[in-house]
């Protein structure tokens, strides 16, 4: 709360004069903007040519090349744009004999995209058919900005490279789609980084977050989610501004509402002006909302609002990519050749300007107990002084890219004796692109800057705080950067000038705490609610209905053995060795029985019985499943067998096959048992409000290998049954014991993807519904027959009746 008073308080009109007085000269400017004129307009873009002639400029070029009907928010891409070009004619080294020179594509300031479906129509001599070369045309390079709208309708019609000045978009880089558009901005790849390292400085834990419904809006929401999700952040809400006019108005009262009734104060934007998201911004100035504004470069606007607020929670702070001054820029304004340029300055300031703290060192104090208007009057007695915008430093830098590539071509060219005397025409489109991309320059301000790589690495970043005025006026300060490539404990640094204000009054703030394991937050995240116990139940549903299922399918199989008993003296029951089926239909029981181990409140009993039962019993049955195959194979394979095979026969040697693989089971589980043992877990993830109650399994590498052990005996039973199932007799089984090993492999197989695709009380379901399934199965596919002549057709349970109709 400390850092976060010292924040706040820093920015109060009534102590601008120690703001003033302690910040140093690179860390604070003031600027006016009066912009009533661009009250409820979105920004349009503009598009110009960048061409070189083999002359000097004349006097009043630009008076009949441009017309200067200029935007209010275009003034400073003009100004660039004539500074970059002059610095470069002045240049000897940068096209020696050549001029650079610019031309803004015909209305393209304005009414952007009707203006190139205008100029590019079919009726339109600037069209020209698809794929279809009407002449040689000059290859000049367009700058396009700042939104990359602008850059996909051009590529649409054209195919001259085209340098995009805005902030980055990841669709222009695509190379396939858009082999003619390269960038100049930095990629926010670190940006979520550095704005939750700011949050964790002035600890803001309640943020809530505004995208625009687009494919970088919702990959920003995914990294900054995930760096929150890691440092304990949480959102209030997530506004997914529509991209279609129509969508956003059908639900523009949510968004408002979700915004004016969240207790979050700081709000994060990201996404593009000249948008939707322009539109419900404006639209919450208009209904009064008041924040902290935390977002980029291009939402660097001054409200227009005659209104003035001390609200502590009321303010804009931005993340602009850090990029050295142009000092030579300042002095080209002030002094503007209008005769050669034709700019209204004195409009042209009154629009766009800026002013230097550190003319007003001298003077502070006689703004100390002034009055807003007394404010205002101390603003215009000061010198204007010009600062780049973001946008227009990459525009700075566009230019000499573009400036450095002419001068490549034309030095590759003469050199190669192509021509003479260069005329200033480039007619190879996917030369100048391709050196557009690699272009690397230092830049007269001493950065290197390098085309390629502006995508691939972490840009620094400049962290200033916006605050609005009356008459459009707006105070903007510098208060930190950020770099990625400091150790972690120095990325962000903070302005220590700051500090003054240590002590003052503390400021309520909501904050993001978590709740508690046993209970969960509300839909407003405002209350922590108790959670629900839940569990495999046998009141639930399923719960009911799973323990009917093994109750009913227990008693049916001890009905079976019931009939067995009771007809143990007939060939099919004792013709596949009636005490294995004995055992078979106890253990299949048992089997059904253990179901119940895991429906109910789980203690740590049942917890340790669910898996060691299942285990032991399962192992039981598979292994008297292989035993009774051994003997079919024993006694119809063996037509003539030695001594020592027919002994172990009649010994009823193929019993012991049970005990050594219930033995190695056993072994198992007390490894399982001694080493992880199972244990009560709680799961508060897998439903909202519910705390669920299940047996974890301790090791689960010790449960694979109890169910991998499981598998190897059910192959192996299948296996040999398989090779038996074609054996000639009456009472053979082989056929069946086949059929039930193919339907118990068949139900673990499946049952281990659906488990591990499954969570909490389903889970838990899927395991029991597993063990009654293939218990059923052995159970129908082994015994139904057996019953059905037993109990049905009692005649054919005759050796006699089998042996007469063999005879005849």
């Amino acid at each position: 709360m400390k850092k976060l008073s010292v924040f706040i308080i820093s920015f109060l009109l009534l102590k601008f004069s120690l703001i003033l007085c302690s910040l140093a000269e690179d860390s604070c400017f003031w600027r006016i903007k009066h912009n009533e004129e661009d009250d409820g307009e979105l920004r349009t873009d503009c598009g110009f040519i960048l061409f070189t002639i083999p002359y000097p400029i004349e006097e009043g070029f630009y008076n009949t090349l441009i017309d200067f009907r200029i935007p209010t928010r275009k003034y400073e891409f003009f100004l660039v744009l004539l500074f970059a070009t002059d610095e470069i004619n002045r240049n000897p080294y940068i096209l020696p004999n050549m001029s650079l020179i610019f031309s803004i594509i015909s209305g393209m300031c304005f009414k952007t995209m009707n203006t190139i479906d205008f100029l590019y129509s079919p009726k339109n001599s600037f069209s020209k058919p698809p794929n279809y070369d009407c002449g040689t045309s000059s290859c000049d390079v367009a700058l396009t900005g700042p939104s990359w709208t602008t850059s996909v309708k051009l590529t649409t019609y054209t195919t001259y490279p085209q340098i995009f000045f805005g902030p980055f978009h990841p669709i222009l880089s695509d190379n396939v789609l858009f082999p003619y558009v390269c960038q100049v901005a930095h990629k926010d790849t670190c940006l979520p980084h550095a704005m939750v390292s700011l949050m964790l400085y002035f600890t803001w834990t309640w943020i809530g977050l505004v995208i625009s419904d687009d494919d970088q809006g919702i990959q920003f929401l995914s990294d900054l989610r995930a760096e929150m999700q890691r440092k304990g952040i949480c959102l209030a809400f997530v506004n997914v501004i529509p991209d279609s006019m129509q969508l956003y108005m059908a639900g523009a009262v949510i968004y408002d509402n979700q915004i004016m009734t969240s207790s979050a104060k700081v709000v994060v934007i990201y996404g593009e002006m000249n948008s939707t998201l322009e539109v419900s911004f404006r639209r919450w100035a208009y209904l009064g909302v008041q924040r902290i504004w935390v977002t980029t470069s291009q939402w660097d606007v001054i409200t227009s609002k005659r209104d003035f607020s001390l609200d502590l929670f009321h303010g804009t702070v931005t993340f602009i990519h850090h990029h050295a001054k142009v000092p030579k820029f300042r002095n080209f304004v002030r002094t503007l050749n209008t005769s050669k340029y034709p700019v209204d300055i004195s409009q042209m300031r009154t629009k766009w300007n800026f002013f230097n703290c550190s003319v007003s060192e001298t003077n502070y104090s006689s703004m100390n107990h002034g009055s807003i208007n007394t404010t205002l009057e101390w603003l215009s007695q000061h010198k204007f002084d010009m600062v780049l915008s973001e946008e227009g430093y990459n525009l700075y830098n566009a230019v000499y890219a573009v400036a450095h590539s002419y001068h490549e071509i034309i030095f590759q060219q003469v050199e190669s004796q192509h021509i003479a005397n260069h005329t200033g025409i480039f007619h190879d489109c996917h030369q100048m692109a391709s050196l557009l991309k690699k272009r690397v320059f230092t830049n007269p301000v001493g950065e290197l800057v390098d085309m390629n790589l502006r995508q691939k690495l972490c840009g620094n970043y400049d962290i200033y705080n916006i605050w609005n005025f009356p008459q459009g006026f707006g105070l903007k300060v510098k208060i930190g950067d950020y770099s990625h490539y400091f150790p972690q404990s120095q990325q962000l640094h903070i302005s220590e000038d700051l500090e003054w204000a240590t002590g003052a009054t503390s400021v309520y703030m909501d904050q993001c705490v978590s709740c508690p394991n046993d209970q969960y937050s509300n839909a407003e995240h405002t209350l922590c609610l108790q959670r629900h116990v839940s569990f495999l139940a046998y009141g639930d549903p399923l719960g009911m209905t799973l323990a009917c299922m093994s109750v009913c399918f227990s008693a049916l199989t001890a009905l079976v053995l019931v009939a067995f008993v009771k007809y143990n003296d007939t060939p099919i029951v004792k013709a596949n060795n009636r005490i294995l089926s004995y055992i078979l239909l106890i253990s299949i029981t048992f089997c059904f029985l253990c179901s119940l181990l895991f429906i109910g409140h789980p203690n740590i009993v049942t917890c340790i019985l669910q898996q060691t039962t299942f285990g032991v019993f399962f192992t039981v049955a598979v292994s008297t499943v292989l035993a009774k195959t051994i003997t079919v194979v024993l006694a119809f394979k063996l037509t003539t067998p030695g001594r020592r095979m027919r002994g172990m026969l009649l010994s009823g040697a193929t019993n012991f096959v049970i005990p050594i693989c219930v033995l190695v089971q056993v072994i198992l589980c007390g490894i399982w048992l001694a080493t992880s043992p199972p244990f009560i877990d709680t799961d508060t993830h897998s439903e909202q409000g519910q705390i669920i109650i299940m047996c974890h399994k301790g090791s689960v590498i010790a449960f694979h290998f109890v169910l991998g052990y499981l598998g190897s005996l059910a192959l192996g039973s299948f296996t040999v049954a398989f090779l038996a199932r074609n054996l000639p007799d009456k009472f053979n089984e082989a056929k069946f014991l086949t059929f039930s090993m193919l339907v118990f492999c068949s139900v673990w197989v499946t049952f281990l993807p659906v488990y591990h695709s499954t969570k909490g009380k389903v889970m838990v379901a899927v395991e029991v519904f597993s063990i009654l399934a293939s218990s059923a199965g052995l159970l129908g596919c082994i015994f139904a027959p057996k019953c059905y002549v037993i109990l049905i057709r009692p005649y054919s349970n005759s050796l006699q009746k089998y042996m007469d109709k063999l005879r005849y």
